[in-house]
């Protein structure tokens, strides 16, 4: 059940979505730099691929490594401070983007800009574990999936309205102009959820880290083999487009969020109707194919709807599995347990960048969705298993 008063249950899917929007434009400071920080630091920096892959993941290595710290912030502060704390988080990487465009040293510019980037690592730890254990708390445990799907739209509905908003901005007033937007949009989503009322913490034992982790691993490694074909879209779908002077760079990430956020849609019930490991399991089919058709792309068009495909497929992923995760914690335990499982979907996204980066210096960009493609049928693999488990498990009962 939620953890409001009764009288305040009725308005907890109104929350949920005034959240879900707080949400969406607060996380355009991550979508809005994503494309342009890759584009920033090949092209004004002249620092190469690998290193414009870095500056992209290094922010996913920094939400890696806080988010157990993020969960248990959210366990034991509440989700809604912890949000709030990363949306505040949000703003001040922002600020130091800023600066970096003001320095004159490359070297001294891009070390900024990791800094810049490790601050809005740690705010997207913060604010997307705090609203998750605050929608929740809000909803209650039998509609997490519900949560996790509308958490979800508001992220993935702004990476793809971010990255052509984020390329336009650079296009016209350069890194400078995004880093103000970077600014803008989180102190508004700020605004907007601190009115919200909070849910108080859950009590009980609190189980070491370790032991959370190793009761999700599975779950955690299906989101992990997800998140590699996102953040080869990410990362380099702009460079491929730009490398190949294909029109309209900037809708690779636009095509994914648009067909992610549909999907979402029009499926949010299903991992809490049908169990999340088939869900998974169909879901991975989809995004490897959209992998495939990215690796053998001889168009745009055709490199287009390989990222639909693969917004298609990543979409439910991660509420399917998250669904799972927290049918296996006790409610004093879930902000943890998400951090946890979220930081498999963030090594994933840390690892790509950079050593996409390589790949694409040494085969070619193309090579970079091949890895999408392998990391696919893995994930595939491995989803299929959990729901023959499931299968098997609803037999016997």
């Amino acid at each position: 059940m939620p953890s409001i008063p009764t009288a305040q249950q009725d308005k907890a899917p109104q929350w949920l979505a005034w959240l879900a929007v707080a949400l969406f434009l607060s996380y355009l400071a991550v979508a809005m730099s994503m494309p342009t920080t890759s584009v920033y630091v090949a092209t004004s920096l002249h620092m190469g691929n690998a290193l414009a892959g870095l500056a992209v993941g290094v922010a996913f290595a920094s939400t890696i490594v806080t988010r157990g710290f993020a969960g248990r912030c959210a366990d034991h502060q509440g989700g809604k401070r912890c949000m709030l704390y990363g949306l505040a988080l949000y703003t001040v990487s922002g600020l130091l983007t800023a600066v970096v465009t003001w320095m004159t040293t490359p070297v001294a510019a891009f070390c900024m800009l990791l800094i810049a980037r490790l601050t809005l690592g740690l705010g997207e730890s913060l604010a997307v574990v705090g609203m998750l254990a605050w929608g929740i708390g809000l909803m209650g445990h039998n509609r997490s999936g519900r949560v996790l799907s509308v958490v979800g739209m508001g992220m993935y509905g702004s990476l793809a309205v971010g990255s052509p908003v984020g390329l336009t901005l650079y296009d016209h007033g350069g890194y400078v102009l995004v880093a103000l937007g970077c600014i803008a949009t989180p102190l508004v989503g700020f605004t907007m959820a601190a009115p919200v009322v909070a849910v108080p913490p859950h009590g009980g034992e609190r189980l070491p880290v370790g032991r959370i982790l190793h009761k999700i691993s599975d779950l955690g490694l299906v989101v992990f083999f997800q998140g590699i074909g996102f953040a080869a879209i990410g990362a380099f779908m702009p460079l491929m487009f730009l490398h190949r002077h294909w029109p309209h760079a900037a809708l690779g990430l636009t095509f994914f969020g648009a067909a992610f956020v549909l999907v979402r849609i029009l499926c949010s019930h299903l991992p809490d109707q049908l169990g999340g490991a088939r869900v998974a399991w169909i879901s991975m089919v989809v995004e490897t194919c959209g992998q495939m058709l990215l690796w053998q792309a001889t168009s745009a068009n055709m490199a287009l709807a390989g990222a639909f495909l693969t917004g298609c497929g990543c979409s439910m992923i991660f509420p399917a599995m998250g669904v799972e995760v927290v049918r296996r914690v006790a409610p004093q335990m879930r902000g943890t347990a998400m951090g946890g499982f979220a930081a498999f979907q963030d090594l994933a996204y840390g690892a790509t960048g950079p050593f996409a980066g390589l790949l694409a210096e040494w085969a070619g960009d193309e090579s970079v969705f091949l890895v999408g493609s392998l990391a696919g049928v893995s994930g595939l693999v491995m989803s299929a298993r959990l729901a023959w488990r499931e299968r098997a498990g609803a037999l016997v009962d």
